[in-house]
């Protein structure tokens, strides 16, 4: 078979396959161009999903008329000219190949116009083949228009979906670059008429106008901001309450230094701070923005540009979760911001000096087989009951706690509780369990991870990949609470193990954690492992329903929740709370009709 040399047509086909995918790619990169001129508004009309016609109008900065064949030329562009530039790239594109990989594949047309020239230029391009300048009447800015997308190219045209399938790829990608750049005002029509209009919301990326339009207001309200930096990084945005949790990842945007990627590293790392308080199998949302050096993260990994890799990727994952982690932990019940019906209620309230009874529950002070692990504690620590108090304080100069103070409680389950906004509700067991679960966690990190030496050291068949990792992360492996030692080429030694641990399979959680390391460069298996056996043993402390509880029991868990970091949610995930205000009662009744 003789070797030859591929057409420049092909080549752009070829290309395409890689860049264009179906119309959202091609609204992708027009789009992205367009935010590069340094676009302040963005014109988006659309005609059967755009299969039929996309014409991206933008008012930026333009190209001027000599320069339009070489803006359809393959491996140009104004972006970067060397590989420094290519090492901290900072704008959305720069590879060269969008415009001439979409006009390789469509009836395309290129009009611009440069605010300093007296009139605009035309070029158009018919399936690859270019055409010749002419003079054209233009404000100045750009318009791309591209026609019959795949028509030359059947075997692609016939693998794109219908009409509304095809529309709603674009809708969505054009929501992701809304919450981005709130400053760019995005106008979108659909075969003649209006169906979305992205206002300019000014600079600020935080635009809570900008939330509520593209996720909603059911997001907006259980939105938690975050605002973390260190390490030369920053991480913010927002994140869902856990409560606020989703059937698929449809809500989950990531942008590194503006750039809206896909990551497996950030996704586990979100998906680590979550997992204490995220019910089985659900989803979090979030909105978040990472924002580090350019040189330390790498753009050209894939060639649309949907994946990044980072030089420190250990160093970003442990920064991404302990961000999140930390914002999660407060995550307690009754810190919602609530209305106040009048002004009496308006006070701020502050937690008073502790006058409840410590709640006579306790979780089971725990069996042997965990108190064995620690130091016995100081009597001299040991912290007397506070004596009871009633229900309700005699003066209320400190205004209403957030959960309000109980008044009954209901089929022996649920504590209400009456606030300044209406009626809190609780579930007494699922709230109990999570403030027991955090007294756990907090004496076992309080008192350090302990390891037991095994009689007979363990030898574990592994592969040599395994074997070397094994080798690397000695040390991170004994911070874990696991002595190993290599004894061979694909042999490992295990001769201590986390006390806590000691009577699980710890071979397979070995092998759990050296892939973790191995994959993300950081692990917290044992953790999770340990969280799960404390979680455990939180829910055979905790209260059982149709245990009858005073009022001033009811009031002890009311305040311990409110102190407690991620009270919200039971180890499980289950919401331990919820409230009704007076408004929506008032509907109930129809009071006020």
């Amino acid at each position: 078979m003789t070797i030859h040399q591929l057409p420049d047509t092909l080549i752009n086909q070829i290309a395409a396959g890689e860049v264009v995918e179906r119309p959202a790619s091609v609204v992708k990169e027009l789009v992205e161009n367009a935010l590069d001129a340094g676009a302040r508004r963005i014109d988006i009309d659309l005609e059967d999903g755009g299969i039929r016609l996309i014409r991206i109008r933008d008012d930026g900065g333009g190209i001027e008329p000599d320069e339009l064949p070489l803006a359809v030329s393959r491996h140009a562009t104004s972006k970067i000219a060397s590989i420094d530039d290519l090492e901290s790239v900072a704008t959305l594109g720069f590879r060269g190949e969008a415009l001439p990989s979409v006009a390789s594949v469509s009836r395309f047309r290129l009009t611009s116009r440069r605010a300093c020239s007296e009139h605009g230029a035309l070029l158009q391009v018919d399936g690859g083949k270019v055409g010749e300048v002419t003079p054209h009447a233009h404000p100045p800015g750009t318009t791309v228009e591209v026609r019959d997308l795949f028509y030359n190219v059947p075997a692609r045209r016939k693998f794109l979906r219908a009409e509304r399938t095809e529309l709603s790829h674009i809708e969505e990608w054009l929501r992701s670059l809304a919450l981005a750049r709130p400053d760019v005002e995005l106008r979108v029509s659909h075969n003649g008429k209006p169906s979305r209009r992205w206002k300019g919301a000014g600079s600020d990326l935080l635009s809570d106008m900008r939330l509520h339009e593209a996720l909603g207001e059911d997001f907006a309200r259980n939105a938690l901001r975050v605002d973390h930096t260190g390490a030369g990084m920053r991480l913010h945005g927002w994140i869902a309450q856990p409560a606020y949790n989703r059937a698929s990842a449809d809500q989950q945007y990531l942008y590194v230094n503006g750039r809206s990627v896909r990551d497996r590293n950030v996704a586990h790392a979100v998906r680590q701070a979550y997992a204490d308080v995220l019910f089985h199998g659900r989803h979090p949302a979030y909105v978040l923005f990472l924002e580090l050096d350019p040189r330390g993260v790498d753009v050209n990994v894939h060639p649309a540009k949907h994946e990044v890799r980072f030089r420190e990727s250990r160093l970003v994952h442990d920064f991404v979760y302990r961000g999140l982690h930390a914002a999660l932990a407060e995550t307690r019940a009754g810190n919602v911001a609530m209305p106040m019906p009048h002004a009496s209620a308006s006070q701020s309230w502050s937690m008073p000096p502790p006058q409840q009874a410590a709640i006579g529950l306790r979780i089971g002070d725990a069996p042997s087989a965990y108190a064995a692990l620690y130091a016995p504690r100081d009597p001299a620590d040991t912290v007397e009951p506070m004596p009871q108090v009633a229900a309700m304080p005699e003066d209320a100069a400190n205004g209403t706690p957030p959960l309000g103070f109980a008044i009954a409680q209901l089929h022996g389950i649920y504590i209400l509780a009456e606030n300044a906004d209406g009626l809190i509700v609780v579930d007494m067991h699922a709230a109990h369990e999570r403030i027991g679960y955090e007294k756990l966690k907090a004496a076992h990190d309080g008192s350090g991870l302990r390891t037991q030496p095994l009689l007979v050291p363990s030898a574990i068949a592994v592969s040599e990949r395994e074997a070397e990792l094994a080798e690397r992360e000695a040390g991170t492996l004994a911070q874990l609470g696991f002595e190993v030692q290599r004894s061979g080429p694909q042999s490992l030694l295990l001769r201590s193990v986390p006390a806590l641990l000691a009577h699980g399979d710890v071979e397979a959680l070995l092998r759990d954690v050296l892939a973790d390391l191995r994959e993300h460069g950081s692990t917290r298996r044992v953790a999770e492992t340990r969280d799960e056996l404390l979680a455990t043993m939180a829910c055979h402390g905790a209260v059982r329903a149709n245990r009858r509880l005073t009022l001033p029991e009811m009031n002890a868990l009311l305040r311990e929740m409110e102190a407690t970091e991620r009270s919200g949610q039971c180890n499980h995930g289950r919401p331990t709370w919820t409230r009704f205000n007076l408004a929506e009662i008032d509907r109930w009744f129809l009071r006020g009709r």
